[in-house]
């Protein structure tokens, strides 16, 4: 089942500068800090950014949340749509995919044990 919009992700080039400058911009410290991802909870939503400066010119993905990453890659790409990127962990047993819609159009979903949409800032 689909929870809602939980992360946005915007490739960065700079990634401390990038964490410096969203922190000033969202008034809050992020909740997950790593080497290669940093996340910020923003009223109930999480902004990512990935030190990935090449993808810039891609634009950012939204992740849709779940509970389980798995049945829901199987129920959509039954539904029509193409894997983009496989099911990764990305560390302290988040789970991300990217999925093709029938239109070309990336959707993401991520499963975060870690991501409480009710703490807000």
């Amino acid at each position: 089942m689909i929870l809602g919009i939980r992360t946005a992700i915007y490739p960065v080039s700079d990634l401390a500068l990038a964490t410096s400058w969203y922190g000033a911009v969202f008034g809050c410290a992020p909740y997950f800090e790593q080497p290669f991802y940093v996340g910020f909870n923003v009223g109930g939503f999480e902004l990512g950014l990935v030190p990935d400066g090449v993808a810039c010119s891609q634009g950012s993905t939204v992740y849709w949340g779940v509970d389980d990453i798995g049945a829901e890659v199987a129920r959509i790409t039954a539904l029509g749509a193409s894997v983009h990127a496989p099911i990764k962990d990305v560390g302290q047993a988040i789970q991300v995919a990217d999925l093709l819609d029938p239109f070309g159009n990336v959707l993401g979903l991520i499963q975060n044990p870690h991501f409480d949409p009710a703490a807000v800032r």
